[in-house]
């Protein structure tokens, strides 16, 4: 199993550990990991899910008045290009 997709399970269990129901879906560069956040979330909870995100390539929160909370994360299933990096300058 590839680094990628082994660190994309461990990210689902960590989740699913906290009450989440996550979703991991494999694309051609990367896999993708969404869950829906409950409206009632502990601080503690919210805790372990960012520290289970922090291991991601990257993360984020979608809200909105018709899904609610979402999180998704990414993790590259290959080495970004140079034209992808976007460090502390956004380097292009």
């Amino acid at each position: 199993m590839p680094a990628s997709e082994a660190s994309a399970e461990d990210i689902a269990t960590r989740l699913s550990a906290v009450g989440l129901a996550p979703r991991v879906e494999r694309h051609a560069h990367f896999t993708s990991i969404e869950a829906e956040i409950p409206e009632p979330l502990s601080a503690e909870s919210w805790r372990e899910v960012l520290e289970a995100l922090a291991e991601a390539d990257r993360f984020g929160l979608l809200v909105n008045s018709l899904n609610g909370r979402t999180l998704w994360a990414a993790l590259h299933t290959t080495a970004p290009a140079t034209g992808e990096v976007q460090g502390p300058g956004h380097q292009r």
